[in-house]
């Protein structure tokens, strides 16, 4: 098959949707290396670098000005794509271009949440009406859907009324770097560059309010001075991230949470920016913490889980399906709930050992190999019918 991807994020988003992206990409391509990908790209990359023998990537007409890259990605690049002999087409992230149908292309869409819907209030009304349009364009038009989890599933259906004959649930993976065990030498490397304390608790992710993060500083605010542990926080923010530094400075935590992400190395460096130092730093800490009140799955928990380490997240959503019988479940407007897991933590490494391992063995399901048969299967399915 000749399959081609939207692949902006994959090239230019170090964040979710970016990890999505390529991790989908890179084990599509080495896992069935039989087929040809096309990896449409609207400008030149600078951070991330996707290449194969059998990646190819497709960038606009030179001729095209960049005021029009856009465009091309919503429209135009279908001629492009009919040129190349693509049978099928994958947006990762939402959307599909206008026009497959009549160049006899198939189509799939990956619809990763629809938290805009649930919390419009932290969205503008102009990017809510955006994501809507297209939502439902791609919903009503792909001939497949791509669900990341169960609970978008349901999601899709509630709010948009989607065709469940057309949605397949495909989970999502992660990096397999977290996989692999950190040797020492690595370990104590990543833990002078970056100034890491020799015991920390991890917060992974956008500094937003759904993300939660006061909520694990008012949990840390509850311990015993001498039980805390630093947090260190990986992840970018702005009013939300405002607050959470207000409550800090109140509760003299100061010292005790380290955001890493704005340290001025950091911003400029690119182990950092594309998380390629990532794993080591998971791998020492004490424990992610992620009680998110809403997700559309949570890679941050399957990070944690391929690492080995405690993971406590929400009892919300999807987040039971990410974390499975390994995790440490919270209410995630209960602060108390979050110290409560970090004394068991702290104080049961038994009990911790083995929810550990529990943790391993759920993340299995969502190994790299796993998620791309999974959505081949939708590939081939979707071929056979043509």
């Amino acid at each position: 098959m000749r399959i081609a991807f939207d692949a902006k994020r994959a090239f230019h988003n170090g964040t979710g949707l970016g990890h999505y992206s390529r991790t989908l990409i890179h084990s599509l391509a080495t896992s069935f290396p039989q087929h040809q990908y096309y990896l449409l790209n609207p400008k030149p990359a600078s951070l991330f670098s996707i290449t194969g023998p059998n990646l190819h990537e497709i960038n606009p007409p030179a001729h095209l000005p960049a005021f029009l890259r856009g465009y091309w990605r919503t429209k135009s690049c279908v001629s492009q794509l009919a040129k190349e002999g693509i049978q099928l087409y994958h947006g990762l992230s939402h959307e599909i271009p206008v026009g497959l149908p009549k160049k006899r292309i198939a189509s799939v869409v990956t619809m990763h949440d629809l938290i805009f819907e649930r919390y419009p209030h932290q969205y503008r009304w102009i990017d809510r009406n955006i994501y809507r349009a297209k939502f439902k364009y791609a919903l009503k038009h792909a001939d497949r859907v791509i669900a990341i989890s169960e609970q978008t599933k349901k999601d899709l259906i509630e709010f948009y009324q989607a065709d469940p004959s057309k949605i397949r649930v495909c989970y999502q993976s992660c990096n397999p770097a977290f996989a692999n065990t950190i040797d020492e030498t690595e370990k104590k490397r990543i833990q002078k560059k970056y100034n890491l304390p020799a015991h920390y608790l991890l917060s992974v992710g956008s500094i937003i309010e759904r993300k939660n993060l006061l909520a694990i500083c008012q949990a840390i605010a509850m311990q015993k001075k001498g039980e805390r542990q630093p947090l260190v926080v990986i992840g970018e923010g702005g009013e939300y991230k405002k607050r959470v530094k207000s409550f800090i400075h109140q509760n003299g935590l100061t010292q005790e949470v380290i955001f890493l992400s704005e340290q001025p190395a950091n911003k400029k460096d690119s182990s950092f920016l594309t998380a390629i130092d990532l794993p080591a730093i998971y791998q020492q800490a004490s424990a992610l913490l992620y009680p998110s009140t809403f997700e559309g799955f949570g890679i941050p928990v399957l990070e944690g889980l391929f690492s080995g380490i405690p993971v406590v997240t929400s009892n919300l959503s999807c987040l039971p399906e990410a974390g499975g019988p390994g995790a440490f479940y919270v209410d995630p407007y209960k602060p108390e709930q979050i110290a409560a897991q970090l004394d068991l933590i702290a104080n049961k490494k038994a009990l911790v050992g083995k929810k550990v391992e529990l943790g391993r063995q759920h993340a299995q399901q969502f190994t790299p190999m796993a998620t791309a048969a999974a959505v081949m299967g939708v590939y081939k399915e979707l071929i056979t019918e043509q």
